[in-house]
């Protein structure tokens, strides 16, 4: 029975079952392994010796052999996170043990992985992604990584006065009991006057770019798939930062060509972190410029191929197909 390991957590959203389909009408049978779960109700265990390895996990739906693996797809991961607080003081060891575990096994399956770990961990480098990206040719805007505050005002003089701020990291804080995302802002002359809050916490400044178009473009494989959005024309919100009404455009993202430099020049960039799946975000400006802003190892997709009007982007497809080859 062959089969591919989906590694990912029970919230998750359905693109995952869109795959499994996939690869079951392939004949690949889709294991899921719902990280968050492990290790109160799934049970890994290896056993290794001079000349034999065995693999075996146990999850509510059955038991897997890990030598039927052909293939991983890791899309999430969160190991230990439903461990209980009664554990107290132990609970942080638990939870590291719990990682370490689970990381060991994905990492020791000697099969294709879309990504490894190590690699997906990688392209969390921001300021090594744009070095890479410029050395390739791509465009990248002026930008500044730091929490010195003076240094921060200098780049906001480099930049004329016209400068947004971001995290690297995506996160949430959880204010009353809401979840609050920290998007893409604007630096004004208000913003500079205190800044002792980058004591705390270092922050990625950049030039603020004209857009007249966003683009989203989702490597999978040697495939590329681009769509746009006129973040511009939508609402306020948006201007700065699509995402703060990411559901009001679901339906108004459209397939847009990436010139074959562009494109060529993406694919060996994914390809010099190790990835077969990236998902990067570029801006087109008014004078049709391509500005490349960031790749993400483990980016999201599914509402281009669901949501994309007329017919959405094949992604799906291309994963299930890389996963059974």
């Amino acid at each position: 029975m062959k089969t591919c390991l989906i590694v990912t957590r029970s919230d998750d959203n359905p693109c995952v079952d869109v795959v499994a389909r996939l690869l079951r009408a392939g004949g690949v049978v889709p294991v899921r392994l719902d990280t968050d779960r492990y290790p109160l109700d799934i049970q890994v265990s290896t056993r290794l010796s001079q000349h034999d390895s065995r693999r075996r996990w146990v999850t509510k739906d059955g038991s897997f052999d890990g030598g039927d693996v052909v293939s991983v797809w890791y899309r999430r991961f969160h190991a230990g996170a439903a461990l209980p607080d009664e554990l107290g003081d132990l609970r942080v060891a638990c939870v590291d043990e719990s990682r370490r575990a689970l990381y060991g096994m994905i990492a020791a399956l000697d099969v294709p992985q879309m990504d490894r770990l190590e690699d997906v961990r990688r392209c969390d480098h921001k300021e090594l992604q744009l070095q890479r990206a410029r050395a390739l040719g791509l465009t990248i805007p002026k930008t500044l990584f730091s929490d010195d505050e003076d240094e921060v005002r200098s780049f906001f003089a480099f930049c004329s006065g016209r400068m947004i701020t971001k995290m690297q990291s995506s996160f949430a804080v959880m204010r009353e009991g809401k979840e609050t995302v920290v998007f893409t802002n604007v630096i004004d002359d208000d913003a500079l006057l205190d800044l002792s809050g980058l004591r705390f916490c270092p922050m990625q400044f950049q030039e603020l770019v004209d857009k007249k178009l966003e683009l989203r473009a989702t490597v999978v494989g040697d495939e590329v798939f681009c769509a746009a959005v006129d973040s511009q024309a939508h609402s306020q919100e948006t201007r700065i930062d699509w995402r703060k009404d990411g559901v009001g455009l679901l339906k108004k993202w459209t397939p847009y060509p990436l010139p074959s430099s562009t494109s060529k020049a993406l694919l060996q960039l994914v390809r010099s972190f190790g990835l077969s799946y990236a998902a990067a975000d570029f801006i087109v400006t008014p004078d049709d410029r391509l500005v490349f802003l960031e790749v993400n190892a483990g980016g999201e997709w599914f509402w281009l191929d669901e949501s994309l009007s007329p017919t959405g982007l094949p992604i799906a497809a291309a994963i299930a197909a890389w996963l059974q080859r």
